[in-house]
């Protein structure tokens, strides 16, 4: 189970390397973000040129935990 602040490894083409979850899509305050599960992000590192940079919301889906 994934919560809050968690720091999360991107695992797809964007340039992303790390993220931190900032909050689940779905559901009346949901806690914890499970396989399958949308969640909100924040880039935390990114490779240089990338599609996006430090510091950007994105949207993920939660693939591996």
């Amino acid at each position: 189970m994934i919560q809050m602040r968690s720091i999360l490894k991107v695992s797809d083409n964007s340039g992303a390397r790390v993220a931190r979850m900032i909050n689940v899509l779905g559901g009346s305050h949901k806690r914890y973000a499970r396989i399958g599960d949308i969640v909100v992000a924040s880039i935390q590192d990114a490779i240089p040129g990338a599609a996006v940079k430090k510091g950007d919301v994105v949207k993920g889906v939660v693939i591996r935990t």
